[in-house]
């Protein structure tokens, strides 16, 4: 935890206006391009689109992260860690940082409504959403998870309606199962954390058990898997345009058996736990920028599907 807080504090130092943004969680932003990927729609127009709609939920998510270390100011400076935030440390004043979220917050959702009414409701939604997690939803057992994985699936809305794309029903369906798993194994690692330190548990981790938790990733990685493989199945089940993206089904499963082998309590000691030298399940972003197998996955699965695409492209494919 020492550790941990020591480098939080020197990033913040250094980069304190950029690190109240909380750049490392913009990565969940990334799934607004999946829509022109799905639907292999990877041209300029498409990507600058996508681009722009990924700009915009950094801006709007990083405004409510300064909402946020606002109204939690004084608890974040009781806090081991979470003093080293930013606006807890005073590196960036409350002042400068609710100027910082108005600007951020009102930016996004004007240029969003200026440049489509879609894109703008999307946008507005998301925003919307935010409100409620942090005001009530947060505290609500089952419907945290939910309202996490609606984030995910307005990203991922967000995508299509900037680009134009008609999404799958199946691509949607596995946008919600899999953020709906990476949401269950956010809250495993948190109480499984809670019990290690012998810490006071947040209010929505006293309804939840392991085993239930348990119970419903079992659920949710069938869900993921399925949908994913009904996608990717083909034009004949309403998903992808080509059936050969079956090829990338192995990449999905290994990535999800992987993640689930991280969040493993015999893969992980309670020390490494505690110190966090290993890449708890708890941070879903930092297993995607630091665990290489899961890089290596993702990195694959990405040029798979790109080689499929060249190859539909060139008639080599159906």
């Amino acid at each position: 935890m020492e550790s941990e807080a020591q480098e939080l504090g020197s990033k913040n130092q250094k980069w304190p206006y950029l690190m109240a943004l909380r750049p490392r969680q913009w990565t969940k932003n990334l799934v607004v391009f999946a829509a022109p990927l799905f639907a292999f729609s990877l041209n300029l127009p498409s990507l600058f689109a996508s681009l722009m709609a990924f700009v915009l939920f950094c801006c709007t998510s990083s405004s409510f992260y300064l909402i946020n270390d606002i109204a939690d100011v004084e608890s974040d400076r009781q806090h081991p860690v979470k003093c080293k935030r930013p606006i807890a440390a005073g590196l960036v004043s409350v002042k400068l940082a609710l100027g910082m979220a108005v600007i951020l917050l009102g930016g996004s959702l004007s240029i969003s409504w200026w440049k489509s009414s879609y894109l703008g409701a999307t946008i507005t939604a998301y925003a919307i959403l935010q409100i409620a997690y942090n005001l009530r939803l947060k505290r609500m057992v089952i419907l945290d998870i939910c309202a996490i994985a609606t984030g995910f699936i307005l990203r991922a809305l967000a995508g299509g309606v900037a680009t134009g794309i008609t999404l799958s029903p199946w691509f949607l369906l596995c946008t919600a199962m899999l953020a709906l798993f990476l949401g269950i194994e956010k809250r495993k690692a948190e109480l499984r954390l809670t019990k290690l330190k012998g810490t006071k548990p947040r209010a929505v981790l006293k309804r939840y058990s392991l085993s239930l938790l348990s119970r419903m990733e079992n659920v949710v990685t069938t869900g993921t898997v399925l949908t994913y493989a009904l996608w990717s199945a083909g034009p004949y089940l309403k998903g992808a345009s080509t059936s050969w993206m079956l090829v990338t089904l192995p990449f999905v499963l290994y990535g999800v058996f992987r993640y689930q082998l991280i969040s493993d309590p015999v893969e992980h000691s309670d020390d490494d736990l505690e110190d966090k030298k290993s890449h708890s399940s708890e941070r879903p972003e930092e297993i995607l920028l630091k665990d290489l197998p899961i890089l290596v996955t993702v990195i694959s699965w990405i040029i798979t599907c790109f080689s499929i695409l060249l190859c539909k492209h060139q008639g080599l494919i159906q």
